[in-house]
């Protein structure tokens, strides 16, 4: 039963033997993968149902397109020859980055209706292992093609060029959706950069407000302003109010004093003769 549901998978995309494939209208590729991807749709192992689908590809090249994710075997088979998912069909797409092995990306595909998947299948899964790497360049480049086209479906809806959720592609001009990224920001011209304003400070007042001592951030408290200025003012002029008045005579005085004593009553005596 399983070799059938393949045999019906044996062509989702016209091929082209120059070119790899033949692009719709207005189609437009924006990524290729190296040759040495591999390729893995099954049915999850959360829900595997009755009949589980499997198809693998151990090498091809995957491309990225403003409509869809295509996907060429290296060596096609019987079974799969080449696939192909519209790009609003896919959710849930992440890169796992595993510690040993190549990355990986997984997403969660709704199959559209004819596409060679059962039709009781709701969604399948599809992993990309990149083994010569490009899983994140696909990943980034894939999330912004999805955003370009949901925020151009949305317009569109707004419009009503586009109405309800199938066909989201349907009545969309999709040369009119902007799937290039914004390009790096050039001076252009003679302009120069302007200067920084700078803001002029206020002038401290000659007497500042009184405020709590100044703190290091390790705790050591350091001296306030007046308390800097008045030890200098001190170290360099001291003031009479701070002179220390000797408590005992100099040096030598009580000989000096006796002599003069001694030399007045001398000079006493000499006149009463």
């Amino acid at each position: 039963m399983l070799k059938k549901l393949r045999d019906r998978v044996d062509s989702w995309v016209m091929l082209d033997e120059t070119t790899g494939f033949v692009p719709l209208p207005k189609e437009r590729i924006l990524f290729t993968s190296p040759q040495r991807t591999t390729l893995a749709i099954q049915t999850p192992n959360s829900y595997p149902g009755k009949e589980p689908f499997a198809i693998h590809s151990s090498a091809g090249t995957a491309f990225l397109t403003n409509q869809r994710l295509v996907y060429l075997p290296a060596a096609p088979t019987t079974h799969l020859k080449s696939f192909s998912a519209p790009i609003m069909n896919l959710q849930d797409a992440h890169v796992h980055a595993p510690f040993f092995g190549a990355n990986v990306w997984t997403g969660i595909l709704q199959p559209v209706t004819g596409g060679g998947i059962p039709p009781h299948h709701a969604f399948v899964e599809i992993k990309m292992t990149f083994k010569e790497g490009g899983a994140f360049d696909f990943h980034s480049t894939y999330e912004r093609i999805k955003e370009s086209l949901s925020q151009a479906i949305e317009l569109a809806r707004e419009s009503g060029q586009v109405t309800g959720h199938s066909g989201q592609m349907a009545g969309l001009d999709l040369s009119t959706v902007n799937l290039d990224q914004l390009p790096a920001y050039e001076d252009i011209g003679d302009s120069r950069p302007v200067p920084p304003v700078r803001v002029a400070q206020p002038i401290p007042s000659s007497t500042p407000a009184a405020g709590p001592p100044l703190m290091r951030d390790s705790g050591v408290l350091l001296p306030s302003d007046e308390d800097r200025d008045a030890k200098s003012s001190s170290d360099q002029s001291p003031s009479s109010d701070h002179a220390v008045v000797p408590t005992e005579p100099p040096p030598g005085y009580d000989e000096v004093q006796r002599s003069s004593v001694v030399d007045n009553l001398e000079e006493s005596i000499r006149r009463s003769q």
